[in-house]
């Protein structure tokens, strides 16, 4: 019967009974999409493992507290931003960052991880600041990997669209760190 329903059927359901087995049918539609997301940004598998157990953990609390529209992209949000608080406690100074900064035209000089994790929070408070346009695209092309046809599929953006929202997102994002790092 539970995979009979649609993601929100199952939410709704949950919020109502509390019962643990209905989020769990919930996320075990996509633990393995958490789970590469997770070996993408902390390359190691028993960590990604352990992330995926906290935040099924931490999801039983979040489904009850907020109203979701899309689970599917609210899993990847709390997934993702998830690896970077983890991204951010380690200590060595060696840790790669993640891709959409190295990436970014915006070299950063980091010299510690008070340094890093200032510039994870930058870049968080600069991604939210982007039009959601540039912010979907920026996320599906730099941190799930997508190619621009894949983006054209997954938003129904046209060729010229998707190129003009990463190249402006890109643009936006460099300005805002720049402007943030300045003041």
């Amino acid at each position: 019967m539970r995979s009979e329903l649609n993601d929100q059927e199952l939410l709704l359901l949950y919020k109502e009974s509390a019962d643990i087995s209905l989020a769990a049918a919930l996320f075990s539609r996509y633990t393995h999409l958490v789970f590469g997301l997770c070996m993408k940004y902390l390359k190691e598998e028993e960590n990604s493992r352990d992330a995926v157990m906290t935040i099924f953990e931490k999801l039983i609390d979040d489904l009850k507290k907020h109203e979701i529209s899309n689970f599917k992209s609210w899993l990847f949000s709390v997934s993702k931003n998830h690896c970077l608080m983890v991204l951010r406690k380690k200590t060595s100074e060696n840790e790669k960052i993640p891709d959409l900064i190295m990436k970014n035209e915006y070299v950063l000089h980091l010299s510690s991880e008070e340094d890093k994790e200032t510039d994870l929070l930058k870049l968080e408070d600069c991604m939210a600041k982007l039009i959601e346009q540039q912010r979907k695209c920026i996320e599906l092309f730099f941190l799930q990997e997508k190619c621009y046809r894949e983006i054209e599929a997954n938003t129904g953006y046209s060729s010229n669209e998707v190129k003009s929202f990463i190249q402006n997102g890109k643009r936006n994002l460099k300005n805002c760190m720049e402007r943030r790092t300045d003041g």
